[in-house]
């Protein structure tokens, strides 16, 4: 079975499946291609910024920007690109981009005993928090592109926006002016070397 083709989760929406693509601590942004079935190299990070987590996806889901629905997962130690995570949703962070909404689920793995009293975003360091929103409001200033935050938002809108994004992968459809697939496509050089 290819990553994309994992269920979103066993206990949706307590408990999702987030494929890593980014660990804790890169500055290489990897994505899922889904016709390679494999994790690929998008760039290095323009700017001098690391993940402030485990970053990846929901399996299963369309976000309102035609990719899967991105999660940032709270870790102690990195995991690996293509390492599937069950987590529990917290909160989401409400974002937009030239592509339009681009909302980021945090979340805390399910097993981890560290976590275990983590179940919204008071239980959140706010330092974390803050730190999460800045990451994803520069990490893109210097490749010339723009991110708006639209601030936090408590558990119960986190779990709404993950069902809603797994029946709009259901039924195929995703508000972004370029629709895509619920699973990111090969990567195609733009020029010759």
């Amino acid at each position: 079975m290819k990553l994309h083709e994992l269920p979103p989760g066993r206990r949706i929406p307590n408990e999702i499946f987030v494929v890593v693509e980014v660990p804790y601590g890169h500055r290489n942004k990897y994505e899922y291609d889904s016709d390679l079935g494999a994790i690929v190299l998008d760039r290095p990070l323009f700017s001098p910024v690391h993940y402030p987590g485990d970053y990846g996806f929901i399996p299963g889901t369309l976000a309102d920007d035609g990719d899967p629905l991105d999660v940032l997962v709270m870790v102690k130690t990195p995991t690996f690109p293509g390492c599937v995570v069950a987590a529990r949703p917290l909160g989401v962070l409400m974002m937009q981009d030239e592509k339009g909404g681009d909302e980021k689920i945090l979340a805390v793995p399910a097993t981890d005993p560290s976590f275990e009293t983590y179940h919204s975003l008071s239980d959140v360091p706010p330092h974390f928090l803050r730190e999460m929103d800045h990451f994803f409001r520069v990490y893109k200033e210097l490749e010339g592109k723009h991110v708006t935050s639209m601030g936090w938002k408590d558990r119960w809108e986190a779990e709404q926006t993950i069902k809603e994004c797994i029946k709009r992968a259901k039924s195929g459809t995703a508000s972004a002016k370029k629709k895509k697939p619920a699973v990111k496509k090969s990567v195609k050089k733009k020029s010759k070397r």
